[in-house]
């Protein structure tokens, strides 16, 4: 077992085309655990979790670009490929030869296509409530809620925390308050903004809706092939109340990997790890510890 004294731990690393990317090392020794967070969110909302990984493996948490404290794309080179470059340029960096990544929604998509890309790295990969396919009722209300807050300003935190009460009823009040306190930034006009760069989806926005259908297609497809490559030990966890992960995919997903296993967690919609903290941290501890 490792030592968590004088952990976490800020860093700074480049990624693949130099931008700087923020990270949280929660300890340094045992087999790395690089935890990737979704869209809109950042490397705090595993503030929870972390510490309890720490004792048994190297806890990393990532920015990732366009995120928390990462650097903004001023290319807006916001696909998965340069999240899956990124990730490589990581695990060099920190000198990991083989890892264990824990990867929620948007981050999720990206690990599945950096397991396939690089099977000789993983020692093992949880995905969080995110597919090759995603329930378009969960697509459709992120579209817009995203759409809505595109460009949003917030004279205070308080005001922030609001936003934040109602797109995470089932978090905790230490979980909400973390969301708040690391999601924004302070403007030099004195207003408060989201650190998720507005531009994240922009690219994809501007398309035609044939090519935005033609794009998705591809993407699916693209993601399927990847999950029915990837040799390590998967372990596919869904909110039993999620609107984005319907039980077919994730049932599928099981029957595609080559060693897939299947958790539901209770009381627990999109967000697993902050609507259930208890029940997330159960069912991963069973499946990277082996306890029951």
């Amino acid at each position: 077992m490792s030592t968590v004294k004088d952990f976490p731990r800020s860093l700074r690393l480049k990624a693949s085309d130099g931008l700087s990317l923020h990270l949280m090392e929660w300890s340094s020794e045992g087999t790395p655990m690089l935890l990737i967070h979704g869209f809109g969110n950042d490397c705090h909302v595993w503030d929870e979790f972390a510490p309890q990984m720490a004792p048994y493996y190297r806890t990393i948490a990532i920015d990732l670009r366009g995120h928390g404290d990462s650097d903004r794309d001023p290319n807006q080179r916001y696909d998965y490929p340069f999240h899956v470059r990124d990730l490589d340029k990581l695990t060099k960096s920190l000198s990991i030869d083989r890892v264990v990544l824990v990867a929620h929604s948007f981050g999720g998509r990206a690990a599945m296509l950096f397991g396939a890309t690089y099977p000789e790295k993983m020692a093992g990969l949880v995905l969080v409530d995110t597919g090759p396919e995603f329930d378009q009722r969960g697509t459709g209300r992120i579209r817009n809620d995203t759409e809505k807050r595109r460009g949003q300003t917030f004279t205070s935190k308080e005001a922030y925390a609001e936003l934040i009460g109602r797109n995470y009823p089932n978090a905790s009040p230490s979980s909400r308050r973390r969301l708040v306190e690391y999601g924004l930034t302070l403007r030099s006009d004195g207003l408060f903004e989201q650190k998720t760069d507005p531009k994240f989806h922009l690219s994809r926005q501007n398309m035609t809706v044939e090519l935005q259908e033609e794009h998705s297609k591809k993407t699916t497809k693209e993601m399927w092939t990847a999950l029915g490559r990837i040799p390590c030990p998967t372990l596919v966890v869904r909110g039993a109340a999620s609107d984005v992960m319907s039980p077919e995919i994730a049932d599928k997903m099981v029957d595609t990997l080559p060693h897939g296993k299947l958790a539901v967690v209770a009381q627990a919609s999109h967000s697993v790890m902050l609507d259930n903290a208890d029940g997330f941290s159960k069912a991963l501890q069973q499946f990277v510890l082996g306890e029951d």
